[in-house]
């Protein structure tokens, strides 16, 4: 199983787009290629997910507007640990960025944070609120050259985890990352992506979570008003 330390939990990458022609439907540019930036990067709310700047870090780019980005998807994590996992799994190497998170964690048990969890990030006041997990979608799968990796990726729900920018401030590799409030449910990154991937049952549990994305809480709502009805 998968240690982590969160005595010794940091940022071991801030990762940026490339922006490139999407590989799933390439008259479309897509962010999904991220290198490491080699110098700090400011991170703040980025609006609203039509209309707003997608991401939350400054000089990142979204290709898709209209299912990524905005306050609620303003940061995207994913932990070294897990990547070094799917690396066995998949028998090839996976640099940091290479699912598309912005930062790549090391010591962040990120699939069992808790919905509303808040980091501290660095020292230059950079907070961030966990708020959703990533769900897997098509530019995904083309950009790795998976067949079947949407089935694959939901199956291990080890999907990573969306933030919220709670207070603003830049972000470099190496900063540390401390906790600065754990809510009290149990409503974690893993639960909310079983319970809208492959688990239904577990839907009413997300509405515990005050701080949930706004797109799953009006989700969670529609599906326990229907099973009321």
């Amino acid at each position: 199983m998968t240690r982590y330390h969160w005595l010794m939990a940091n940022v071991l990458s801030v990762n940026l787009a490339r922006v490139r022609a999407n590989p799933d439907a390439p008259s479309r540019p897509t962010g999904i290629d991220k290198r490491a930036a080699g110098e700090p990067v400011m991170v703040s709310a980025p609006g609203p997910m039509k209309g707003g700047r997608g991401s939350g870090l400054i000089g990142d780019t979204i290709g898709n507007h209209k299912l990524h980005g905005g306050d609620d998807q303003a940061v995207y994590a994913f932990a070294r640990e897990d990547l070094d996992a799917w690396e066995t799994h998949l028998a090839r190497p996976l640099t940091n960025g290479m699912f598309g998170e912005n930062l790549t964690t090391s010591g962040v048990d990120v699939t069992h944070a808790r919905i509303g969890e808040r980091w501290r990030v660095g020292t230059d006041g950079l907070e961030l609120e966990v708020s959703a997990p990533r769900t897997p979608c098509r530019t995904f799968s083309a950009f790795l050259h998976l067949d079947h990796w949407i089935k694959t990726f939901t199956e291990a729900a080890i999907p990573g985890a969306y933030l919220r920018v709670i207070s603003p401030g830049t972000v470099r590799a190496g900063d540390e990352i401390s906790i600065a409030y754990r809510p009290e449910h149990d409503v974690t990154i893993n639960l909310v992506f079983r319970a809208r991937m492959s688990e239904p049952d577990l839907v009413a549990q997300l509405l515990e979570a005050d701080a949930l994305s706004a797109e799953l809480k009006a989700y969670a709502r529609r599906r326990v008003g229907a099973n009321e009805n």
